[in-house]
Formats: structure tokens, sequence, C-alpha cells
């Protein structure tokens, strides 16, 4: 029997990135949402930054539920083609 992928670094790495910018398209999200996007003084930090938070914990969630469907050690669904650099054949 393996290792669990929850106790991998490389799972919660991959876990960490996807909330972090889970929370940053939440929060410009709210930001833009605001109406005026140069009054930066007048929007709702608190209530924006609960949203952003509250949509990078969901998205750890979702990682986790995730993890034994997709591929090992992924907090993905789906499995990821390696990139080939274009031009080289």
């Amino acid at each position: 029997m393996g290792t669990s992928p929850l106790v991998t670094g490389g799972f919660w790495r991959q876990a960490a990135e996807r909330a972090a910018k889970t929370f940053a398209q939440a929060l410009g999200a709210a930001w833009l949402a605001s109406g005026d996007v140069l009054d930066l003084v007048g929007i709702d930090w608190a209530g924006s930054l609960g949203v952003a938070g509250a949509a990078a914990l969901l998205s750890v969630v979702t990682s986790v539920a995730s993890s034994p469907v997709g591929p090992s050690g992924s907090p993905s669904l789906v499995e990821v083609d390696p990139v080939r650099p274009r031009g080289l054949g």
C-alpha cells in the first residue's frame, strides 16, 4: 500500500498554489465588483478578504477531495500533459 498523497510536500505545494491563485482571483473580483476601481479606500476590505479567504479554503477542500480521484500525488482531477517546446520537432 502506497503513501497517501496528503502527506507529501508536492501535493501541499500544488494545493497552496491553487489556493493562492483562487484567493487573488476572488479578491480581484470583489475589487472590480465594488464599482469604482480607482477608489481603494471605499472598498469593503474586511468583506472582500473574507470572501477571498473562504474561496481559498474551498480550493484546499476541493484539492483534498480530488486526491483519491486524480493522478497520484496531485490535487488535480486531470492528468497534465508535459509541455513540449515549439519548433523542436
